[in-house]
């Protein structure tokens, strides 16, 4: 029995790329915080480009405590759908146009969010990267750190606790 001959590199990454932009573009407040994801294969890393609305204490100047946990709590959500969807993407079970479309799954609903500040936020670009430590049928742990320029001396990191839907079929 043969096997059919896997797709093409340049389907698979615009398979991702339709999958990563329609997760992205289902959560408007993404688009006003200026975030945006670089993927490398099944990593996310989250990007915080600096913008003067960020910033919460002129006086230092640093980026508002709100942004910072938002931008944390971001990059746990959509590192979580992108490592629960990941297997649908790559197997095609999920349909390109369908997610460009905005036809997508239900995806996890936050339970909590813990965020602990470590230093201050500079005007600067910020970056951010989770690791989902527990990926069961009822719920997902996933833990995230933002930095900005030495990814050793973090700005803040976070512990957060996600619902995860029932698959359908």
């Amino acid at each position: 029995m043969s096997r059919a001959a896997p797709d093409p590199v340049q389907v698979v990454k615009q398979r991702r790329d339709a999958a990563l932009g329609s997760l992205v573009s289902g959560v408007p407040y993404i688009q006003y915080l200026g975030i945006r994801f670089d993927r490398r294969g099944d990593e996310l890393t989250a990007i915080l480009a600096y913008d003067d609305k960020l910033i919460g204490n002129p006086a230092l100047p640093a980026i508002h405590g709100g942004v910072t946990a938002a931008f944390l709590e971001i990059t746990a959500m959509m590192t979580l759908n992108w490592t629960w969807l990941w297997p649908d993407i790559e197997s095609g079970a999920l349909d390109p146009d369908a997610l460009a479309a905005g036809n997508l799954p239900r995806l996890p609903k936050t339970i909590d969010f813990t965020v602990d500040y470590l230093r201050s936020g500079l005007p600067r670009d910020a970056y951010g990267r989770a690791r989902v430590t527990r990926l069961g049928r009822r719920y997902a742990s996933v833990q995230a750190e933002a930095w900005q320029d030495n990814r050793d001396r973090p700005i803040a990191q976070a512990t957060a606790h996600f619902l995860m839907p029932r698959k359908e079929g």
